[in-house]
């Protein structure tokens, strides 16, 4: 049977609900997006947080047992310098943030402004 994704009526329900120690990880990277794209709608989309450009999904992030994903949705088409961009599916790449201090917000960054063009 498979699992049915929870809805939420909002990002801030989504990430109220997600694990203790990951809370302050989503935190810090809404922060940093709306930042860095102020523009970018914030939605919850197949159970997790998205950033949106009109309808677009451009960013998100999904809690795993371990860590955050902080994905794009056209990620394989995104410049990696540093190879912080991980998945090997057609469209979509996310980094692994174990912690607040993985957030190298310059690179991040670059990443969605990339991804809002």
């Amino acid at each position: 049977m498979k699992k049915m994704m929870k809805p939420y009526p909002s990002f801030d329900k989504y990430q109220a609900d997600q694990p203790r120690h990951q809370i302050s990880i989503i935190r810090a990277l809404r922060r940093l997006v709306k930042k860095v794209a102020p523009r970018l709608q914030e939605s919850v989309k197949w159970g997790n947080g998205f950033w949106i450009k009109g309808t677009m999904p451009i960013s998100y992030v999904f809690t795993a047992k371990d860590y955050v994903q902080f994905g794009f949705t056209g990620g394989y088409r995104l410049k990696d310098p540093k190879k912080l961009l991980h998945g090997e599916g057609r469209y979509v790449r996310h980094i692994k943030v174990h912690s607040v201090r993985e957030i190298d917000a310059r690179a991040f960054a670059a990443l969605i402004r990339q991804a809002i063009r």
